[in-house]
């Protein structure tokens, strides 16, 4: 039994659309989704489907400084790694550790917060695969809070 060809970016984004997602921005190799945070205000959700070399998800949990005030960060790396235990029970392998400064928009030099992204990819197979573990994952906590909220 041959596995049917990874479906192009193009035809991932009109797949996700029809099943109900927003689309954020689609690249050569991926589609990014994003999720309503308000009415009408669509933000990153660090949920991407990658397209190459084969049909993948990668999903990103971050810890935010401005959550743990005073705690290191070696610390907001493991509460990062400590969210995404549940990813890695779920067949995801950790992938990238991103350090995102947040600067302060109306002084680039002064940072706001400082977020560590811990990036988990899963190789699917196939279409059906791929809604089955997005909704799955949609319903998970990808933001590390104080006292495990």
């Amino acid at each position: 039994m041959t596995t049917p060809p990874t479906p192009t970016p193009k035809d991932l984004k009109k797949t996700l659309q029809s099943w109900g997602f927003e689309v954020f921005r689609t690249l050569p190799d991926r589609v990014l989704l994003a999720e309503r945070v308000r009415e009408n205000l669509l933000m990153d959700s660090g949920l991407a489907v990658l397209a190459a070399p084969g049909l993948a998800l990668r999903v990103r949990v971050r810890a935010q400084k401005s959550d743990f005030p005073g705690e290191t960060e070696s610390f907001l790396e493991a509460r990062a790694r400590q969210q995404g235990a549940i990813l890695r029970a779920r067949g995801f392998v950790e992938v990238d550790v991103v350090w995102v400064p947040i600067p302060d928009p109306s002084d680039e030099r002064q940072q706001l917060d400082l977020w560590v992204e811990v990036n988990f990819v899963r190789a699917l197979d196939g279409l059906e695969g791929l809604q089955q573990t997005l909704g799955a994952v949609l319903e998970l906590a990808r933001v590390a809070l104080p006292n495990g909220r």
